[in-house]
């Protein structure tokens, strides 16, 4: 596989046709690195695990890089190293297509490039690594946020706003993908991304978007959504693009509410653990309401507690 590209290695300049293109990526990097922020298409398969990334790198600081070569070496050696190659064949047969790369495109993704030459598989490694990467996404998101045209969806909670941005070819979902839906009680089934992650495929969507569309749609949100942070230059657009306010009656807004947080979000915890889903549920409400006691004040919050316990009782 892949003459194709230069040194067989792939340069900055490709980077955009990479993430275009949903290229799979073969991340070699430890999983404690690949845990803190990777891409959307990428799979870990580690060159080393977590203990021996750390005895490599305290040894590279006491001893120097050759000692860390060495030690790296005797790590993964023998029938490891022949695990890990047939591990990363086997990649590489679903994904011929595909690249890799580790932190900085230097010694542990050029080792790996290396043992898979000797076993007479080429495969093209990132120039830069994982850091040129992640530095082009963070400059992209800032370089295309400037030179679009922002319309800003605003309104109460309950005006089915987030409905009307996902209906909306030329839009970025915020809440879909921090997998939030913003409020106090949006905590939804499976978690939230990394924030690295969660900047990495809002980068990615503006990507594959840019050439189409000159006026893109947000909705209204704070700084976070959830636990995620919402990129600088995008939370610069909410405040300074026009705004269009999604306005709703109040039974109205008490039935879209109760689809979203009750019966659809119970039927996601349900779906996901069973018996032991209708528990998360219920605990999932209760963390939610103690989150804004302070706003509600003492009383009011009592009361709503006391009108939890009997819905679930």
């Amino acid at each position: 596989m892949t003459k194709a590209y230069k040194q067989n290695q792939i340069d900055p300049s490709e980077f955009e046709k990479l993430f275009l293109n949903d290229v799979p990526m073969l991340d070699v990097r430890a999983p404690v690195e690949f845990t803190k922020g990777a891409f959307p298409a990428s799979t870990n398969v580690p060159l080393m695990d977590d203990i021996q990334r750390q005895k490599v790198g305290v040894c590279y600081k006491q001893k120097g890089q050759e000692a860390a070569i060495a030690l790296g070496h005797q790590l993964v050696c023998g029938e490891l190293k022949a695990e890990r190659i047939a591990q990363w064949k086997g990649y590489i047969s679903k994904y011929p297509e595909g690249v890799l790369y580790c932190f900085r495109g230097g010694l542990r993704s050029r080792t790996v490039q290396s043992w898979l030459s000797e076993a007479s598989v080429e495969y093209p490694l990132i120039k830069g690594g994982y850091k040129a990467l992640r530095q082009y996404l963070i400059e992209s998101m800032m370089e295309l946020a400037q030179k679009k045209n922002f319309v800003i969806i605003g309104g109460r909670t309950g005006t089915r706003k987030t409905d009307l941005i996902v209906g909306i070819e030329n839009s970025l979902d915020l809440e879909g993908r921090a997998n939030h839906r913003g409020s106090s009680f949006g905590r939804r089934v499976g978690g939230q991304p990394s924030v690295i992650d969660y900047e990495n495929q809002l980068s990615i969507d503006l990507l594959k978007i840019q050439h189409r569309f000159s006026t893109l749609y947000l909705e209204d949100e704070g700084v976070t959504v959830g636990s995620c942070s919402v990129p600088e230059p995008l939370r610069d657009q909410i405040k300074s693009s026009p705004i269009v306010l999604v306005e709703a009656t109040v039974d109205e807004r008490v039935e879209n509410i109760l689809r979203d947080y009750v019966l659809t979000l119970s039927e996601e915890y349900l779906v996901d653990d069973g018996l032991k889903g209708a528990e998360n549920y219920r605990e999932a409400m209760f963390s939610s309401l103690s989150r804004i006691k302070k706003r509600l004040g003492g009383e009011r919050y009592a009361a709503l507690f006391r009108l939890m316990e009997l819905a679930f009782n």
